[in-house]
């Protein structure tokens, strides 16, 4: 079991910057996967960034419409998953929510338990 609360949301004007973080609580950190998703208004939940366990050497993986501006790190010694996110477009605007999944591997069996925050919003404006 894991609870993460996501902080760092707010209003910016486009072309700026705001750094999302999601503090998580609950042991062997290191061993989840962890990701950022967001809903838009009206929208369905997509993915926009994620960064693998530790032992996978916390490879990133990004959305195409974030890449290059936006860059997902984690700190395993604070519990805690960042989203830098530069150069904000109004498109941007949405509720940005924190996952972490936990993979468990027994024999042929593959397990995923996922966790989620209670999500921030992100307004850009024009």
């Amino acid at each position: 079991q894991v609870d993460l609360v996501e902080s760092g949301g707010g209003l910016v004007q486009a072309g700026g910057s705001l750094r999302l973080s999601c503090a998580a609580s609950g042991r062997s950190f290191g061993s989840y996967g962890l990701g950022w998703f967001r809903q838009g208004s009206g929208k369905e939940r997509e993915f926009v960034a994620a960064i693998g366990t530790t032992w996978s050497g916390g490879i990133t993986n990004y959305a195409d419409f974030v890449k290059g501006r936006f860059t997902i790190s984690r700190d395993n010694a604070k519990n805690t998953v960042y989203l830098q996110m530069n150069s904000l477009k109004p498109e941007d605007t949405a509720v940005y929510y924190c996952n972490a999944r936990l993979t468990t591997v027994q024999g042929i069996s593959v397990t995923r338990r996922d966790y989620w925050g209670q999500g921030t919003q992100v307004t850009v404006s024009s």
